[in-house]
């Protein structure tokens, strides 16, 4: 196993190891940091790669294998949804997209049958176009995934309408346009989805909102922050909503350095906003895989990655931070390059600190490495295939400071695994793979 702790000379003890680990991560912030301007995000945009360039290892498909078989356990027969979390009866909107993004992966790397995926892929959006909404408006944010009850997080057996979430949709929309494109015999069902759904509450003067339940009242609020918020436009831009401003990645942002890296991020914080502003992997390297950087420039990414390795060369300890669920209360983190004015904060959406479970993201790992390939990404990519790889699928994460792995099988962790080694095989973001007619990108015909 590879040695985590930042090193004897400065620690004797995994205790003042974490805490000297602390102080540099303090150290590290300097604001304001170095920008990156509009012109260089603009030139940082690069084509994607040819296809048939990719093909997958022996040791990747293995790879492939061991994350299918999360989906292989968690699937639910009689509706199509796969549990977010291994063995829990319960199902959110972003994990449906998830789902969705892992068969496709499958069928396309054949580790299933064309019969398979086609039945999978129907019940699923049969299903999307017939289930009960958030008021009739739009999918609840969670369902139970054997009832197709909208419920709350964690209480999966009293019916419960909490509201939607904009940002889970356009992950959604994204990979609905996805399957249209690529597999035309769908188009009818897909459109059946979107036209089951009042998609024009999604939008208002170019932001998206969304609606959360509160004491009985609901709040309707802009939702998104950089990162996550620009991704998930993106998907509701391919359906033809209008999210200008959402998409306008320069309107908010600021840079901080971090370990000398000016790290791009949301001056709408939690004081100022009251949403936090978390800098996390997860939003580019999506963004980087399904649609080769059009909805963030590739210049974020790279400093977001570049911060990262920067930390472990300083501190000896493997770097690749995102939100996912933990085997532990709080069950779910947000493990952030820089939150709410913080360097290197783990924290609740609540704002709760919880910087002694950080942990190295396995679905981080594995996406960086295909995106880049570099020296650094492939010591992620060896860590997790080391240490959390299991006989159920792949566990989430490592914390660093606890030196064991998070215990935990998820949907979105396999799920992005999956779709990672998509485009590591076809070299291509998958929206263009799939032919997805957006604008500033051409169809399939036209790019080949």
């Amino acid at each position: 196993m590879l040695k985590t702790e930042i090193s004897s000379s400065h620690s004797d003890t995994t205790g003042n190891a974490t805490e000297a680990l602390a102080n540099f991560d303090a150290q590290s912030l300097v604001l304001p940091g170095t920008p990156i301007s509009p012109s260089q995000a603009l030139i940082s945009k690069t084509p994607y790669l040819a296809p048939g360039l990719g093909a997958l290892t022996l040791e990747e498909t293995a790879i492939a294998h061991q994350a299918w078989l999360y989906f292989q356990r968690n699937w639910n027969q009689e509706t199509g949804l796969v549990n977010s979390v291994e063995g829990m009866n319960s199902a959110t909107i972003w994990d449906i997209a998830t789902a969705i993004a892992a068969l496709v992966s499958v069928r396309e790397l054949n580790l299933v049958s064309g019969y398979e995926f086609e039945a999978k892929m129907s019940r699923m959006l049969q299903t999307l176009a017939s289930m009960a909404l958030y008021k009739g408006e739009l999918p609840n944010k969670v369902y139970n995934s054997q009832t197709l009850e909208p419920v709350n997080y964690g209480q999966l057996e009293t019916r419960e309408e909490i509201g939607w979430s904009a940002i889970d949709i356009g992950r959604l929309a994204i990979w609905l346009k996805i399957v249209g494109a690529k597999y035309p015999s769908f188009q009818p069902k897909i459109e059946a989805v979107w036209q089951h759904w009042q998609v024009q509450r999604l939008t208002r003067n170019g932001q998206m909102y969304g609606t959360t339940v509160i004491n009985g009242k609901e709040q309707y609020h802009q939702e998104g922050r950089l990162g996550y918020e620009n991704y998930a436009a993106y998907g509701l831009k391919l359906w033809g909503l209008n999210v200008d401003q959402a998409l306008n990645y320069q309107s908010h942002v600021a840079f901080a350095n971090l370990y000398g890296k000016g790290v791009p991020y949301d001056q709408r914080n939690h004081e100022n906003s009251g949403a936090n502003n978390y800098v996390l992997s997860e939003p580019y390297i999506l963004d980087g895989i399904e649609t080769g950087f059009q909805s963030l420039p590739k210049a974020y990414a790279d400093r977001i990655l570049a911060a990262q390795e920067a930390r472990y060369l300083t501190t000896k300890q493997l770097t690749a931070v995102t939100g996912d669920y933990l085997d532990r209360p709080p069950y779910f983190v947000y493990s952030s390059l820089f939150v709410n004015g913080e360097a290197w904060a783990t924290i609740t959406d609540t704002q709760t600190k919880y910087n002694n479970l950080r942990f190295l993201s396995t679905k981080a790992a594995v996406g960086w490495h295909v995106l880049y390939n570099t020296a650094y990404t492939r010591q992620l990519f060896n860590f997790v295939q080391r240490n959390l790889n299991t006989h159920k699928g792949w566990y989430n994460g490592f914390y660093e400071s606890l030196k064991q792995p998070i215990q935990i099988w998820t949907a979105n962790n396999n799920g992005l695994i999956l779709e990672s080694l998509l485009y590591k095989q076809v070299r291509q973001p998958l929206t263009i793979w799939a032919g997805v007619k957006s604008p500033g990108f051409p169809s399939k015909k036209a790019a080949l």
